[in-house]
C-alpha cells in the first residue's frame, strides 16, 4: 500500500503536473530572462530594427538546443516507474498514457516556438536507449514477480487450499496464518490488559508460520514456512519464463518490420544491383571499344599491305611466263 501511493504521488503530481509545467515554463523564463538581459545592456540598437526584427533574430532569441538526452530520460523514468512497479499500481499505465498524450502537445509547442531549430541528423535507432529499455523490461519481470509472490496472499492461500486445507477449501486460512505467544514471556509492563471477555490472557496471536511456545523449537520457522517460501520461489521461476517465452513468442510473430515493407526493400535492392551490373557491362564495352578498333586497324593494315604486296608477285609471275613462252618459241 505504501509503493501504491508513492507510485500515486509519483504518476499524478510529479510527471503529469510538474513535469509539463517546467516543460513549458522553464524556456519560456529563459527567453524573457535573456531578452531582458540584451535589453538592459549598452550598445547601439537601430529603432527601426528593434520595431522590426528579422526572422533571424527573433530565431536567434529563442533557448540553444540541448540534444535529446532530457526527453529520453523522462520517458525512460516514466517506464521503468511502470514496467517495475505495475502490480502494486495498476493505474500508472493509465497515468502514463494521460501524460504521453499531454506531452507530446507540449513537446510539440516547445520545439517549434521556444527551442531553436535542431540540426538534422541520420541515425539508424535509438542507440543505446534500446538496450536500457529492454534491460528494464526483462528486469521488470522479475521485480513483478516477487512483489506477487512475496506482498500478496496469493501463494499462501494456494499452498493451504491444496496441501493443508481438509475440504479443499480456505475454510481455516486465517487461523492457520498466525502463529501463538506466550504472554507471560512479553517483558513486564508490556503485557496485554485482561478484556471482558477474558479475564486471564494466556496467549496471543500473530500473523507469521512459527512454532508454538510448547513445541521443542519454540518461535523457530514452521514447515510452512517454508512449504510457502519455496512454493513463492517456484512462482517466480514459472513466472519469469512464462512471460519472457511469451515476449519472445510475440517478438517473433510481430516482426520488427513488416512484411511488405521488407519485400520493398528487397525489391530496391535487387534493381540497384541490376543497376548497378548495368553499369558495369557498359563501362566494359566502353573499354572493349577501342581495343576492337585498334585489332580492326591491325587487321586493314595487314590486309592492305597484303594487297600492295600482291601486284608484283603477280608480275614476277608474268614476267617469267612470258620469257617461258619466248623461249618455247624459240
Amino acid at each position: 500500500m505504501e509503493l501504491c501511493i508513492q507510485l500515486s504521488i509519483i504518476m499524478l503530481g510529479k510527471q503529469l503536473i510538474q513535469n509539463n509545467i517546467f516543460e513549458i515554463g522553464v524556456p519560456k523564463l529563459k527567453k524573457l530572462f535573456r531578452k531582458l538581459k540584451d535589453e538592459t545592456e549598452p550598445g547601439e540598437t537601430d529603432s527601426a530594427h528593434s520595431k522590426h526584427p528579422e526572422q533571424w533574430d527573433l530565431d536567434y532569441s529563442l533557448e540553444p538546443y540541448t540534444g535529446l538526452t532530457p526527453e529520453y530520460m523522462e520517458m525512460i523514468i516514466q517506464f521503468g516507474f511502470v514496467t517495475l512497479f505495475v502490480a502494486s499500481f495498476p493505474l500508472a499505465p493509465v497515468f502514463a498514457l494521460l501524460n504521453n498524450v499531454i506531452e507530446v502537445r507540449l513537446d510539440a509547442k516547445k520545439f517549434v516556438t521556444e527551442l531553436r531549430r535542431p540540426d538534422a541528423v541520420r541515425t539508424k535507432d535509438i542507440g543505446i536507449w534500446f538496450d536500457i529499455l529492454s534491460g528494464i523490461g526483462k528486469f521488470s519481470v522479475i521485480i513483478n514477480a516477487f512483489v506477487i509472490a512475496v506482498t500478496s496472499d496469493f501463494i499462501p492461500r494456494l499452498v493451504y487450499q491444496y496441501t493443508y486445507s481438509h475440504n479443499g477449501t480456505l475454510h481455516g486460512f486465517v487461523n492457520h496464518t498466525l502463529s501463538f505467544f506466550n504472554v507471560s514471556q512479553l517483558k513486564e509492563g508490556t503485557q496485554p490488559e485482561n478484556s471482558q471477555f477474558d479475564q486471564e490472557v494466556r496467549f496471543c496471536r500473530f500473523k507469521d508460520y512459527r512454532e508454538p511456545p510448547w513445541a521443542p523449537n519454540p518461535y523457530e520457522f514452521s514447515k510452512q514456512y517454508w512449504s510457502v517460501l519455496s512454493a513463492r520461489l517456484a512462482f517466480v521461476i514459472i513466472f519469469q519464463n512464462l512471460v519472457m517465452f511469451l515476449s519472445v513468442l510475440v517478438d517473433w510473430m510481430i516482426p520488427d518490420i513488416p512484411t511488405d515493407i521488407s519485400d520493398q526493400i528487397k525489391k530496391e535492392k535487387s534493381l540497384l544491383v541490376d543497376f548497378f551490373l548495368k553499369e558495369e557491362h557498359e563501362k566494359l564495352k566502353l573499354m572493349d571499344e577501342p581495343a576492337q578498333r585498334s585489332q580492326g586497324e591491325g587487321h586493314q593494315s595487314r590486309r592492305s599491305r597484303a594487297a600492295s604486296s600482291a601486284p608484283s608477285g603477280r608480275s614476277q609471275l608474268g614476267s617469267i611466263a612470258s620469257s617461258g613462252s619466248q623461249h618455247t618459241n624459240v
